[in-house]
């Protein structure tokens, strides 16, 4: 556990959300990730050091302007980080990630800047964290929507992840 959380009773929180491309959608997910990470906060929850970061994985769009609107709007709450080139979600993933740790939060929260991801489940997952466990992952409960290949690889993903036990 790292030194934050030590010292507070709120976890210090960053929402990591890879970017490829996703000015369609980054103003509508914004707003909902900002009232979810604000309720969270007013009811202390998470610590008021916790923020929303946004990676720009290399998008062709206006992604990276939408970012520095929000942070230039909130920059308490709001941060970015660019990459030069698309790497790919996992790099982008890794690059937000990365910066996180970097900055002394005590844990992170991925999700995809779609929204695909439930935010409402993020407060069973805060929970979890602070009853002391390390790793808190979800698996989606219906896959309907998915292609055969995202099924499969999932489903694949899933059963290594319970063989080792997590």
């Amino acid at each position: 556990m790292r030194e934050t959380l030590q010292n507070s009773k709120c976890p210090c929180i960053y929402f990591v959300l890879p970017c490829y491309n996703e000015e369609p959608v980054l103003s509508q997910t914004s707003s909902i990730i900002l009232s979810k990470v604000t309720f969270l906060i007013e009811n202390k929850i998470i610590s008021d050091y916790s923020r929303i970061l946004f990676v720009d994985d290399g998008s062709r769009d206006s992604t990276w302007n939408i970012i520095c609107d929000l942070h230039q709007s909130n920059p308490s709450l709001f941060g970015g980080v660019k990459l030069a080139h698309n790497r790919g979600h996992q790099n982008a993933l890794l690059a937000g990630l990365t910066t996180a740790y970097k900055s002394g939060c005590d844990a992170a929260i991925s999700m995809d800047a779609d929204l695909q991801d439930d935010v409402d489940v993020v407060d069973q997952f805060i929970a979890k964290y602070v009853e002391g466990y390390e790793v808190v992952y979800g698996v989606r409960s219906s896959r309907e929507t998915d292609t055969w290949f995202k099924r499969n690889t999932a489903l694949a993903f899933y059963s290594v992840f319970r063989w080792m036990g997590a």
